[in-house]
């Protein structure tokens, strides 16, 4: 992945409760963002264009782009697009994908852009990084961060539920690549950048230990503000090190060698628990497990549509994925033979 810029801005504006997008075009109205309204706004096929039009009556002067997919093509269609003006900023509103196709576009170009996610996935709502596919292959690509963040609870929750109730899986996760960072740190020197681990861990631990659920919006706040605080935890380190180890290298793993079985942050999640089992940490076990198990996210290789087989597979080919990166995963180099023997207790030490 290219290397991040460490001198980064945190966003102007956090703004994250129900009826928020109606404040969305005041926040454009701020000269830092936007002098005379000439913005670009980015949707994706689901919620997205029903905010755009809520927002056409203060936003006449605005463009609006449809894309999908979530590839390193539409994102560079995008961007030639978005050449076509002198925009003040772009405004990406819709899930994960069709905000990292915007980033990416803003990015390329050097215009400000501003996050109003529809759903809490994943964690790059406001992260330095965009994912997108090329060729079949999903790669990370260094991006600047939003200069704004928008979440409406309503629209959350018009959404699809499974979505940002996966998001769960990708906050808690951070338990495990801070784990790998540890690790990496003891045995290889490498350097640790505290305030990154701070923001990582303390949004992580927040959603950990919160007993509410998706119908709480106290606790569905709280993951939005743990989603967007991992982001910043990447900016100010410049790298994904505090929120993506061996739980990523899986999940990558699962969608190259497979295609994919799930969302991303599903995978991630079995992929942190089972990291996370790896390194004999009883305690954080228990309490991982707990939690995917109360938020009914998937624990198992089975719960992803994974045979034993093809997880022994992946955790073999996951350290390929970030050749970079050392986890647990790289520390304990297991043979096919003893990943399969440390599945099977896996299994029996988690599953129900």
């Amino acid at each position: 992945m290219p290397l991040l810029a460490r001198t980064v801005l945190t966003p102007l504006t956090i703004n994250v409760r129900r009826g928020a997008v109606a404040d969305l075009a005041a926040i454009l109205a701020d000269q830092r963002i936007s002098a005379g309204g000439d913005v670009a706004v980015v949707v994706g096929p689901g919620q997205g264009q029903q905010i755009a039009d809520l927002l056409r009556p203060s936003l006449d002067s605005a463009d609006i782009f449809t894309v999908a997919g979530g590839t390193l093509d539409a994102a560079l269609e995008l961007a030639e697009k978005l050449r076509a003006r002198s925009y003040d900023a772009v405004v990406g509103i819709g899930g994960g994908k069709t905000i990292d196709t915007a980033k990416y576009a803003a990015t390329r170009y050097g215009i400000p852009m501003v996050s109003v996610a529809t759903s809490l996935s994943n964690d790059g709502i406001a992260s330095p990084t965009a994912s997108l596919d090329h060729d079949g292959i999903r790669g990370s690509y260094g991006v600047h961060i939003p200069i704004a963040v928008v979440v409406d609870l309503d629209f959350v929750e018009k959404g699809p539920e499974r979505h940002s109730r996966a998001g769960i899986a990708e906050m808690v996760s951070n338990i495990s690549a801070l784990a790998d960072w540890d690790l990496a740190r003891d045995v290889r020197g490498e350097p640790v950048d505290g305030l990154a681990v701070t923001l990582a861990r303390i949004s992580a631990e927040a959603v950990l230990n919160h007993p509410g659920d998706m119908s709480d919006d106290g606790f569905v706040a709280l993951l939005a503000d743990g989603l967007i605080t991992s982001g910043l935890a990447m900016a100010v380190c410049g790298s994904t090190r505090p929120v993506s180890g061996g739980c990523h290298e899986i999940s990558h793993a699962i969608d190259i060698t497979l295609g994919g079985r799930a969302l991303h942050a599903e995978q991630v999640g079995v992929g942190a628990l089972f990291c996370t089992f790896l390194r004999e940490d009883g305690v954080r076990l228990a309490q991982l497990n707990e939690v995917l198990r109360r938020h009914n996210l998937p624990r198992l290789p089975a719960d992803l549509g994974l045979s034993p087989d093809e997880f022994v597979d992946v955790v073999r080919y996951a350290p390929r994925t970030r050749p970079d990166r050392y986890t647990i995963l790289e520390h304990l180099d297991l043979s096919a033979d003893q990943i399969r023997r440390r599945l099977a207790d896996y299994v029996d030490a988690v599953g129900d």
